[in-house]
């Protein structure tokens, strides 16, 4: 082999090993701060935008039929006794992430670790690929799948319930 080759071998494992430490630093940035947010200024200034002298407009607020759960309360885990309204037209999602609707900080859940929405009036539970599983009821979850009234679901060391 010529030097020239050999050289031109050694700067292409070089450029592979830096992409792929690249690749290792932006995956941990991503587990531990989530992706990026926008700043608070943005919503002052759209806010700044709307003139002060017009009232602020209501929407109707939605209608939850009677069979539909619309409060998760955490049943075990760190935040046991946590009540939180869930709100028919937004998705609910679990995770490690500071843009998630419910955070858990424990080692056992992923950053996006499930989602919760509503489907044809039946709250369903989406695992998101998470490396250690979500569960209802102790069956793990691989499709989307209803989530019945009072019935535990297992995100990491954290147990929830829907309820009315």
């Amino acid at each position: 082999m010529s030097e020239l080759t050999l050289f031109l071998l050694q700067l292409a494992f070089l450029g592979l090993l830096w992409a792929f430490i690249f690749a290792i630093v932006y995956a941990l940035r991503t587990d531990l701060f989530g992706p990026p947010r926008y700043r608070q200024e943005e919503d002052d200034k759209v806010a700044a935008k709307v003139p002060a002298s017009q009232p602020p407009t209501m929407a109707p607020a939605p209608t939850t039929p009677g069979g539909i759960a619309q409060t998760l309360v955490v049943t075990a885990g760190p935040k046991e006794g946590l009540e939180i309204e869930l709100l028919p037209e937004e998705q609910f999602t679990v995770g490690r992430s500071g843009d998630s609707s419910l955070v858990i900080r424990d080692d056992v859940t992923s950053t996006h670790h499930a989602r919760l929405m509503l489907w044809n009036d039946q709250w369903m539970i989406q695992d998101l690929d998470s490396t250690n599983g979500t569960f209802v009821d102790g069956n793990r979850v691989s499709i989307p799948t209803p989530v019945p009234l009072n019935t535990p679901v297992s995100v990491g060391n954290t147990t929830f319930e829907l309820r009315k």
